[in-house]
């Protein structure tokens, strides 16, 4: 997996289980911030799994989260690990300015729709596939829980009553949409 995230590493080895082994870029002794210059998740995931098969030759899969907030027009989006310093409040990849800054802008915003969605893109013998997951829910007023990471405290999947951070990783992890893109992929290789 074109990864250095070590979050995203266990949340997809706990998905995946023990029929499966993922290794991630520092296993195959790739240790540099590989590029997502895309506009769109597709694009970042197809991005980062071609820059593995390209310098390593190894077949790879990448994935791309976005957070997209209707109220917002689909902001946070493909800048979402990015949003709070873009916003200038924080550095890149810092989870607690990323959320300070989407609760910032929701302030006094009633239609807190959200939706999770996560695109993963498999490099295999030099073809690309892609596998959507989408989670619907919304975003809470404040942060609830101390599990996972990212966003997890303010996203409350539909039909839940709790955000992703109330969640044991059990639970999270039969319907987060990273879950649910990985099932699409695990269908599909088995299917081989």
């Amino acid at each position: 997996m074109a990864t250095n995230n070590e979050h995203k590493l266990r949340e997809i080895r706990q998905i995946l289980g023990e029929g499966f082994q993922v290794k991630g870029l520092a296993d195959i002794g790739c240790h540099e911030e590989i590029p997502e210059t895309c506009l769109t998740l597709e694009g970042n995931a197809l991005q980062k799994a071609h820059y593995v098969a390209d310098s390593f030759g190894l077949d790879c899969f990448a994935d791309d989260t976005g957070l997209e907030v209707e109220a917002l027009a689909g902001e946070p989006g493909v800048f979402t690990a990015r949003y709070g310093a873009l916003n200038g409040y924080g550095a890149e990849h810092d989870s607690d300015a990323n959320i300070r800054c989407l609760l910032d802008k929701l302030k006094g915003v009633r239609d807190r729709g959200a939706r999770f969605r996560t695109v993963i893109a498999l490099i295999q013998g030099g073809e690309e596939r892609l596998f959507e997951g989408v989670v619907e829910g919304r975003i809470t007023t404040e942060l609830r829980g101390t599990d996972g990471f990212g966003y997890d405290p303010v996203f409350e999947p539909e039909g839940t009553g709790l955000t992703f951070a109330e969640m044991g990783h059990e639970e999270k992890n039969r319907i987060s949409h990273r879950a649910l893109a990985v099932r699409k992929l695990i269908d599909y290789l088995q299917a081989l």
